[in-house]
């Protein structure tokens, strides 16, 4: 009922880990905003960021979807709403890739609000304008393991800093450079060797050391994926895990 926030809801978590979604919906409800997710002006599917595409280097088709986005993401652009993603590699595009493929007024306009979900809820936050009750959690340790995209655009510090909201949880960060999969080139059999080695550096052993009571928290869809084709354990979105802290209230 109050403040409006967009939620961009990523092909990932949409098709394949909706409860990512919900639990960001729940905590935008518990903190008194008021969730748009938005629809495509062309209402032929739901919106894509086209990082996949920009990935493979089909660079036109990547272009289309930006522009798909941009285009039904305007009317919010317009009213100043924040534009807030869960995977980092979508809502980051939106601030960098964006405006070398559509570069202009619109697109600048775009990516002074796109905000990845732990930055929206620190700004909140350190405005004095996020009211949300964490409780403690069962778990009293979380090992954290930051996307490639939140390291290069320094939005780690709001990670770690929104965590630690949540009473008696010990926040480490893995010092880890990529996971490995980046994007699709883990999946891809030729670099499967590659992408274990990059795996192994750091992140996988230090996954596996971790006490079972310990959470492991991956933003990145790839990431979660690595961590548990990898190391044998399931990764969670901060949203989830800052879920679990809500009150029962």
């Amino acid at each position: 009922t109050g403040a409006e926030v967009v939620l961009f809801a990523d092909t990932f978590n949409r098709w394949f880990e909706p409860e990512n979604l919900r639990a960001a919906v729940r905590i935008f409800s518990q903190a008194g905003f008021r969730t748009i997710i938005p629809d495509p002006v062309d209402s032929t599917r739901p919106l894509c960021c086209g990082r996949t595409y920009l990935a493979t280097g089909m660079i036109d088709e990547a272009r289309e979807e930006a522009r798909r986005t941009l285009e039904s993401l305007q009317q919010f652009v317009e009213r100043g709403i924040p534009i807030v993603g869960l995977e980092p590699s979508c809502v980051l595009g939106m601030r960098d890739e964006f405006k070398t493929m559509l570069p202009g007024n619109e697109t600048d306009a775009l990516g002074e609000l796109a905000l990845t979900f732990e930055e929206f809820l620190i700004r909140e936050s350190d405005a004095g304008r996020l009211e949300l009750d964490l409780m403690p959690t069962q778990f009293k340790r979380a090992l954290v393991h930051g996307h490639c995209h939140q390291k290069a655009f320094d939005v780690m510090p709001s990670v770690t800093k929104l965590l630690k909201l949540i009473p008696d949880l010990d926040v480490e960060v893995i010092p880890s450079a990529c996971c490995g999969m980046a994007g699709a080139f883990g999946y891809d059999a030729r670099y499967y060797d590659i992408s274990m080695k990059m795996g192994e550096q750091s992140l996988l052993p230090a996954v596996r050391e971790a006490d079972p009571s310990t959470l492991i928290i991956a933003d990145g869809t790839s990431c979660r994926n690595q961590i548990q084709d990898g190391a044998g354990r399931e990764a969670l979105h901060v949203a989830r895990v800052l879920e679990m802290a809500l009150s029962d209230d």
